[in-house]
């Protein structure tokens, strides 16, 4: 190995120190919030598959896709919490993104005139809370996440 490949040894005895310590609970509650939409869009694209495939017309081939792109999109939660979980620097990205996307989903949901307001708001409150959770100096730590020009 070149000495590029080679972990630095300050780096090593840090990634060591982070997971020697205890995981936060905030770190822990966003997993679960994770856990939760991506549970959430399993069952919504299950729903939407069954749907699809008992309709007719085009409303078949529209609900299969669209059950099928939600179940492949509960991926993404489910592996951010997985990494979150396990502690993984990577996992925050695809936590914080999934959050992100749901943002403009629960605003859709506020906007329309049916039971469909009390999703929105739940939806936005889950949303807003993970990504508070995300963001949290402590979950940044717990993490192993350094901002910028931090290489201590």
């Amino acid at each position: 190995m070149s000495s590029e490949q080679k972990p630095a040894k300050g780096a090593a005895d840090t990634t060591e120190a982070v997971a020697a310590e205890p995981r936060p609970r905030r770190l822990t509650y966003a997993a679960a919030l994770a856990v939760l939409e991506g549970v959430a869009l399993v069952v919504g694209g299950l729903w939407m598959l069954v749907l699809g495939i008992t309709g007719g017309g085009s409303g078949r081939q529209q609900g299969v896709s669209l059950g099928v792109t939600l179940v492949v999109l509960a991926l993404l939660p489910l592996l951010a919490a997985r990494g979150l979980l396990l502690r993984r620097s990577w996992s925050r990205g695809p936590a914080v993104i999934t959050q992100l996307m749901a943002l403009p989903v629960a605003y859709s949901l506020l906007k329309a005139d049916s039971m469909a307001i009390p999703a929105g708001i739940a939806l936005a409150a889950v949303a807003v809370l993970g990504l508070v959770l995300l963001v949290n100096p402590a979950t940044t730590r717990a993490l192993g996440i350094k901002g910028p020009g931090r290489s201590e």
